[in-house]
């Protein structure tokens, strides 16, 4: 009996010594994951840096790196060839790219409003008044929101203008309206001293969700239980961004892309708070982040209507609820 106990009591404290020793590396191997956003740093990826920088991803078991965007990054192409393992997408890029027979998916939604809209001049008071002026549009744009607004507002394809992203025509002509961003365009017009009406697309029933999380169908198959830690943790930044103290996550957005000025990233900021742009809509009663079948059809439809998308592709397939059903994170 008395060996019996000596070879117990020396299992024993080794396997202890064993756990001892491995501890460690057991307690902090956190799961990496790679964001990849979709344009350079600013205030409109904030909920992801203040995840970051406060430590919400870390606390979910979550060692996230977050490379930067910018208009020689094809994301999509990124995210097939595994050098990212989500991306900042949008609803028309994941159904385009569905129908090219690509194995992508949408696991949340961080907008609940698309951020494209047109900056008029302030004599403009809606939309509607646009018929007839001349809009500057982007190339990339007559293969998104230009349909819709041709087809709510009756728009003539001879409208469309090229946007070559300088506002100088916008501000020599009285006329012209060209398309924005909330916190972007706007905010240089202001600084210029140029009175402006900006119309959001989505307060007038254009249907896409914005700066969602798109990720390949191989990792929602292989790793279901790190999304779901990252969709929350992501989702707990954008409260904690737009709710509390955004400065850890500016500090960061600025560290990434120097030129960002602490005045645009108070105005986008800003912005956001006003137009609701993460707590709006069926997140207002869901939980930030929620996505809805009724959403993604209205999308779908307007595509398919407007000649963007063949009616065969099964919209649902581009977009799974199983990360964010239950999470119900609220603003306030």
């Amino acid at each position: 009996m008395t060996t019996l106990k000596r070879i117990s009591r020396f299992a024993f404290g080794s396997a202890m010594l064993f756990g001892a020793a491995f501890a460690p590396s057991l307690a902090f191997a956190a799961d990496k994951i790679t964001l990849l956003s979709s344009w350079f740093a600013q205030a409109e990826h904030g909920g992801f840096y203040q995840a970051k920088a406060t430590g919400i991803y870390e606390k979910a078991g979550l060692d996230v790196t977050i490379k930067m965007g910018g208009p020689q990054v094809n994301g999509m192409q990124l995210l097939l060839g595994g050098e990212a393992d989500v991306i900042m997408g949008y609803d028309i890029q994941v159904l385009s790219s569905l129908a090219k027979g690509l194995p992508v998916i949408t696991i949340g939604a961080s907008f609940q409003k698309d951020l494209q809209g047109i900056m008029a001049h302030d004599d403009v008071k809606s939309l509607a008044e646009l018929k007839g002026k001349d809009i500057l549009i982007a190339s990339s744009s007559h293969s998104t929101f230009w349909p819709w607004l041709k087809q709510k507002y009756g728009f003539a394809e001879t409208q469309a203008k090229a946007y070559t992203f300088n506002l100088q025509p916008f501000f020599a002509d009285p006329n012209v309206a060209q398309q924005a961003y909330p916190s972007s365009e706007p905010f240089q017009a202001l600084q210029k001293g140029v009175k402006t009406n900006f119309f959001l697309f989505a307060d007038d029933g254009y249907p896409p969700y914005g700066t969602t999380m798109v990720t390949t169908t191989k990792l929602v198959a292989e790793k279901p239980d790190v999304l779901k830690r990252f969709v929350r943790a992501s989702m707990e930044g954008w409260k904690s961004y737009l709710t509390g103290d955004p400065s850890p996550g500016n500090a960061l957005i600025k560290a990434d892309n120097p030129k960002m000025s602490d005045e645009q990233i108070a105005y986008g900021i800003k912005r956001m708070r006003e137009l609701k742009i993460v707590d709006g809509g069926d997140a207002q009663t869901m939980g930030i982040g929620v996505m809805t079948e009724a959403r993604w059809k209205a999308t779908y439809d307007f595509m398919v209507a407007g000649g963007l998308l063949d009616k065969s592709v099964d919209y649902k397939k581009a977009y799974t609820t199983q990360f964010i059903d239950g999470m119900k994170i609220p603003m306030n």
